[in-house]
């Protein structure tokens, strides 16, 4: 009786929890209220089919219960019964796979007004590459991927010249406007997923699978990685900020195109020289760092991850936090950097100064600091020498005392936090595991034997 009185609780408790819990659908921002009719369906088959049984079993338990003198009748086959369930059955399994196969042939049938944009994948960012005017993306090879050309777009096809390259994990897409997504992957297994959307689909190396929606209500919504991509599978975050027609052309006309791209002008180094005595008032006139002004150690940074933060400095993604004094400084500093050209020749003097090593500060257990710094290498590598492709930055050669301060700042939300700053965001998730100070001097001390 205990066992029949306990399997009665467990579908009681199953039925209020599934009513009465807070984790329920994100409200629907998409053309895919069938998407919901189809879980529902399962949602209402499943239960009912899980009631039944378990109460039948509840009914079997106390009604065939052991007694004494009393003998259990032994029927092995009984073909009334094998029809029964044979058919129960399969009226259940039709009605959850029927409407699904309905819902997949409109997965698979793209609207003719549906715009195009490509998603690109890899470990752990999202970024983004609409057609130009002819409406036809380029080509691209995997094999002419770098740092200047992160898309690996093919310099020959023509197609590709007036495509838009969205080197950041937001999209903007038009409220109303059906879009076709075209998936790419660069590497492994990755799955694109809005959950406001419904629609989501893998990003498989060397295919181009695809996906379509129409979005149908502003906001601001997380893009998510939805297969297991890697250590950092679950930092990989991107957003996608469904607007008005307008506001999107804007936000589109700041990104450059491939053509755009390739005709920039080589940075000037004699400008970046004068653009940085600015800078070396505090970073020094070789980029050495000066801890007494709290300014680190520039020289041997990756021009790419300058850049980002100048931007993010200049156009208050870092630096906004209150908290965040010694990045509040940083801000007025960047504005002086006026446009792209100027940006692009600091960085380049950045990058042309002598590497060195600075002096050590910090002390820690290096033993216990190379155990965590077991999952920073899958990003900023064995070395900490940094990654460009996975947007890691370099460690080693950089001023410790820096390094835990933005550490201690990631830990405590001061940095990653500003809507915009998707890269922070992902070091917020990551730096959970330093439990505590004493783990980030660990692991910081590992970094300065690199």
């Amino acid at each position: 009786m205990a066992v029949a009185l306990g399997i009665l609780v467990l579908v009681i408790i199953t039925v209020l929890f599934h009513f009465l819990s807070p984790w329920w659908f994100t409200p629907l921002a998409a053309d895919w209220a069938s998407m919901d009719l189809t879980v529902d369906l399962t949602f209402w088959v499943t239960g009912v089919v899980f009631i039944i049984l378990n109460l039948f079993l509840v009914w079997v338990i106390v009604k065939y219960r052991h007694r004494k003198g009393v003998r259990a009748h032994y029927e092995p086959e009984s073909h009334r019964l094998e029809w029964w369930l044979t058919v129960i059955t399969s009226i259940g399994v039709i009605a959850m796979l029927a409407p699904g196969l309905w819902v997949w042939a409109r997965v698979v049938d793209v609207p003719d007004d549906a715009a195009e944009v490509e998603v690109i994948g890899q470990q752990w960012h999202w970024s983004f590459r609409f057609p130009g005017e002819d409406g036809v993306l380029g080509q691209t090879d995997v094999f002419l991927m770098n740092v200047d050309n992160p898309f690996g777009m093919r310099p020959d096809d023509p197609a590709g010249r007036d495509d838009i390259l969205i080197s950041n994990p937001e999209l903007h897409l038009p409220i109303g406007q059906s879009y076709k997504f075209v998936l790419r992957s660069k590497d492994v297994l990755h799955n694109f997923t809005v959950p406001q959307f419904r629609v989501k689909m893998d990003l498989v190396p060397g295919m181009t699978p695809y996906a379509w929606l129409k979005p149908t209500v502003a906001g601001r919504y997380d893009i998510m990685c939805e297969e297991l991509c890697g250590i950092a599978h679950y930092a990989m975050r991107g957003a996608v900020v469904v607007e008005e027609q307008a506001a999107f052309e804007d936000w589109l006309a700041t990104y450059p195109t491939y053509a755009q791209v390739l005709d920039r002008p080589p940075p000037d180094l004699a400008a970046g020289q004068a653009q940085y005595a600015v800078c070396s008032a505090c970073h020094g006139a070789q980029g050495e760092g000066n801890e007494m002004l709290n300014a680190p150690r520039l020289a041997g940074q990756g021009g790419w991850y300058l850049r980002r933060q100048l931007e993010n400095f200049k156009h208050g993604i870092r630096g906004g936090d209150a908290r965040d004094s010694f990045g509040a400084q940083m801000a007025p500093m960047a504005a002086v950097l006026a446009d792209d050209v100027a940006m692009a020749n600091v960085v380049a003097y950045m990058e042309s100064l002598p590497d060195s090593d600075p002096p050590d500060t910090i002390s820690g257990d290096t033993a216990r600091g190379e155990v965590i710094y077991r999952t920073c290498l899958s990003c900023h590598g064995a070395e900490g020498q940094g990654i460009w492709s996975q947007n890691a930055p370099r460690l080693n050669g950089i001023n410790d005392w820096y390094l835990a301060r933005q550490l201690e700042n990631y830990r405590q939300g001061i940095r990653g936090s500003h809507l915009q700053d998707l890269y922070g965001k992902q070091m917020s998730l990551m730096s959970i595991m330093l439990r505590d100070e004493q783990a980030v001097r660990d692991v910081v001390a590992y970094i300065n034997t690199l």
